[in-house]
């Protein structure tokens, strides 16, 4: 791996233990996206060469390329008997998606962080029914009740959740949610603990499944705040990539 692209998983990962061990936790449970959306493709590519496991993008377009030039390397790699194989990453939709990109993304992506609304499940459930597949899902969830973000209002999401899980092409297994962005330390922690309450509800009177387990909160800013209040995934790009040249 580049030498700073290594410091700096090495930096964060020292962060995530640390905050681990304030919140009396272990650093396995959490798992790190890397969000590669201020990277060039070389990075990506260099990222997969190093074997990372979880990549994210919040627009569809990035994906899909990013994600199809990493499967035509792999595949390549794969042909090669002295380059060895790698395994294959796992791609995450963090940000806002929209029904009619629903098509072009789901061959490519593994997990969708963003469902906010049934109409957006139902054709996320749809397109899945066509492709033969079972489709990942975290419901988003606003709770900061900002009308500038997006996610579903807190006094929605078990009815939401219940929807979903109606679906037979949709498997839920957590939510998600942004912090205010908001220097305010207590404010963030205000907002991450209501996240995990809800989280936690869901979980024991609505989901009921032992695979419901996802909490995606936290990124560069906010991240070891979101592991102290219970995230098991967190999304982070710039503390990463800060830096980088490849």
């Amino acid at each position: 791996m580049n030498r700073k692209l290594a410091e700096n998983f090495k930096k964060v990962q020292g962060r995530i233990e640390a905050a681990c061990a304030r919140a009396g936790r272990e650093p396995s449970e959490i798992t790190l996206v890397a969000v590669t959306k201020t990277v060039g493709i070389d990075v990506v590519k260099h990222l997969v060469d190093s074997g990372v496991k979880h990549l994210g993008e919040s627009r569809v377009q990035e994906l899909t390329q990013r994600a199809a030039m990493a499967h035509e390397y792999l595949s390549r790699r794969q042909r090669d008997p002295a380059a060895g194989a790698l395994p294959r990453p796992t791609w995450h939709m963090i940000g806002h998606l929209q029904r009619n990109k629903v098509k072009a993304l789901l061959p490519w992506v593994n997990v969708i962080h963003s469902v906010d609304s049934l109409r957006l499940a139902e054709e996320i459930d749809a397109r899945a029914a066509k492709l033969g597949r079972v489709a990942e899902v975290l419901m988003e969830i606003n709770a900061g009740l900002e009308p500038q973000k997006y996610g579903v209002p807190v006094g929605a999401a078990s009815h939401l959740a219940e929807q979903i899980e109606s679906l037979p092409h949709l498997h839920l297994t957590g939510v998600m949610a942004m912090a205010p962005f908001d220097e305010i330390v207590d404010r963030v922690h205000a907002c991450f603990s209501r996240v995990y309450e809800i989280y936690e509800e869901m979980r024991h009177d609505v989901i009921r499944r032992d695979d419901f387990r996802q909490l995606s909160m936290g990124m560069t800013s906010d991240f070891e705040t979101a592991i102290e209040c219970g995230s098991t995934m967190v999304r982070i790009g710039t503390a990463l990539f800060d830096g980088v040249i490849l």
